[in-house]
C-alpha cells in the first residue's frame, strides 16, 4: 500500500560540495498528510524534486539508491509519466506557468495527456470554481499577483489528478490570507483522500492539519512522527525549527511544573487544555 518510498537514497548536485540528501529512508502511505520542515539548505527542495523524477532527471548529480513512486522506480520512470501520480507545486509558481491564459494553463497537462476533451472541459471549470479563479478566466497568468499565480499552479497540478500533492513552501511568498486559502484547499483535499506531502514553515497553522510531521536537517531526517510527539522536542529550536506559540507556552508551563493532558498546537487547545488544569 506503501505510495512513495526512498531506499537509503541520496543526491548530491553536480559542482557541489556536500550531499543535499544523506541515506533517505522514507515511507508514504496512501491518505496521509505530511508535513516537512527545517531549516533552510537542509534538503526539503530536492526531497520534493525527488518523488516527482526532477532529481535525477532535470536536475543531474549523483545518485544512490532508489525512490518509488506507485511502484515505479523514478530512475527509469520519465518525469512526464511521474506527473500524473505525484504532482509538484513549486515554491514560485511563476516557474511553472507556460500558457497566455488561466483556462488553458489548467487545461494544458491534460491535453498533452490526450484526455478526453469534455473530460478536460469538466476539470477546467471544477478548478476554477474550487480555486475561485473566475475572475481571473481570461488573465495572463504573470499579471497576476503572487497568491493568484499559486492558485492557478495549484489548478494546473491538480488537473492532472495525481495520488500525491506535492507542494514546496507554496505560501512563502503571500500574504495571510492568501496563504489561509491554499492552506485550507491543501487540507480539504486531504480530506477528500488525497495524499499531501506539503514542506511548510508557517507551522501554527498547518500542524494541527498534519497526520504526520518529518524534521530535516543537513540533508537528513533526524525526527518523523506525529506533530505533537516531534514539536515538543527540544530539537526543533536546536535547529532553528519555530515551533507554534501554544506549543512554545506548553513547554514554558511544563518548565515551571504545570502539567496539562497533552500538547497543544493551536491557541484554542492551549485554552482549553489550561481551563481544564483549573478545574481539576
Amino acid at each position: 500500500m506503501t505510495l512513495v518510498e526512498f531506499v537509503d537514497f541520496s543526491f548530491k548536485y553536480l559542482e557541489a560540495d556536500s550531499l543535499a540528501l544523506k541515506h533517505i529512508n522514507l515511507k508514504i502511505d496512501p491518505g496521509e498528510y505530511i508535513v516537512v520542515t527545517g531549516p533552510s539548505g537542509c534538503g526539503k527542495t530536492t526531497l520534493c524534486r525527488a518523488i516527482n523524477g526532477l532529481v535525477p532527471h532535470f536536475h543531474r548529480g549523483y545518485v544512490g539508491g532508489h525512490v518509488y513512486v506507485d511502484s515505479k522506480d523514478t530512475r527509469n520512470s520519465e518525469v512526464a509519466e511521474l506527473a500524473t501520480i505525484a504532482g509538484l507545486v513549486f515554491q514560485d509558481p511563476s516557474n511553472q506557468l507556460v500558457t497566455l491564459n488561466v483556462e488553458k494553463e489548467i487545461a494544458f497537462g491534460p491535453e498533452n495527456l490526450a484526455v478526453e476533451p469534455k473530460e478536460i472541459r469538466f476539470r477546467v471549470e471544477d478548478l476554477i470554481c474550487r480555486l475561485k479563479l473566475e475572475p481571473l478566466r481570461d488573465k495572463h497568468p504573470h499579471e497576476m499577483s503572487g497568491g493568484e499565480q499559486q492558485r492557478v499552479a495549484m489548478a494546473a497540478t491538480l488537473a492532472l489528478r495525481p495520488k500525491i500533492l506535492v507542494a514546496d513552501e507554496p505560501t512563502s511568498n503571500l500574504d495571510p490570507q492568501s496563504a489561509q486559502l491554499i492552506l485550507d484547499l491543501i487540507a480539504d483535499l486531504n480530506r477528500q483522500g488525497m495524499t499531501v506531502l506539503l514542506v511548510e514553515h508557517r507551522l501554527d497553522l498547518v500542524s494541527n492539519e498534519a497526520s504526520r510531521l518529518i524534521l530535516m536537517d543537513k540533508g537528513s531526517i533526524v525526527a518523523d512522527g506525529a506533530p505533537r510527539d516531534v514539536l515538543v522536542q527540544d530539537l526543533c529550536q536546536e535547529i532553528g525549527v519555530g515551533i507554534p506559540k501554544a506549543t512554545q507556552v506548553y513547554k514554558q508551563l511544563k518548565r515551571r511544573g504545570v502539567t496539562l493532558g497533552r500538547v497543544p498546537l493551536t491557541g484554542k487547545e492551549l485554552a482549553a487544555l489550561v481551563k481544564e488544569a483549573r478545574q481539576a
